[in-house]
């Protein structure tokens, strides 16, 4: 698996309107959290970022009448990710947690979806921040699955090209 090698400071606004990166939530999320086995993971750790980003995103979309239930969809969607994670590392055979893991990256990838639908009211730099975000997550979880399931992906795997907008605060 090729590593990242960016420094995590991905932001969103708080409550308050202020920036925030990716560290600073870190450094805010309650040890009870941070002391289990499962937040060593990487797309653990990210998933559950995005389910604190998503707030606001549906928070947004749930105002207009357009895209009501779009927002219930979207943070179902982006909540499954981190949920199936947490269900999946608890299994005990390797078969089960890969059935979980695939759960989380079908759940990735009918959130970026849904990001996609509803880029009209949250706006393009939002849509392509979560996308990014998202693609992270899938790439990952698709390094996961056929190491949990112990065979590789024989399809030729395409690059993802996206730029990284790490540096950047979260739009919103």
């Amino acid at each position: 698996m090729v590593a990242l090698y960016y420094v995590l400071r991905i932001s969103y606004y708080s409550d308050w309107g202020t920036g925030m990166h990716y560290v600073e939530w870190e450094a805010n999320v309650p040890a009870i959290i941070k002391e289990d086995v499962l937040w060593k993971m990487k797309v653990y750790r990210l998933s559950l970022f995005l389910s604190n980003v998503a707030w606001k995103d549906v928070s947004k979309l749930s105002k207009d009448g357009r895209t009501k239930s779009l927002s219930n969809q979207l943070y179902r969607a982006v909540g499954s990710v981190a949920a199936n994670l947490e269900e999946g590392y608890s299994k005990h055979s390797s078969k089960d947690r890969a059935r979980f893991y695939e759960y989380s990256l079908g759940s990735a990838r009918e959130s970026r979806g849904w990001y996609y639908r509803g880029r009209h009211i949250l706006g393009e730099k939002v849509f392509e921040h979560r996308a990014w975000l998202l693609t992270e997550i899938i790439k990952m979880l698709l390094t996961i699955v056929p190491e949990e399931r112990g065979w590789v992906l024989h399809e030729e795997m395409e690059e993802y090209q996206v730029a990284s907008p790490l540096e950047d605060e979260v739009p919103f």
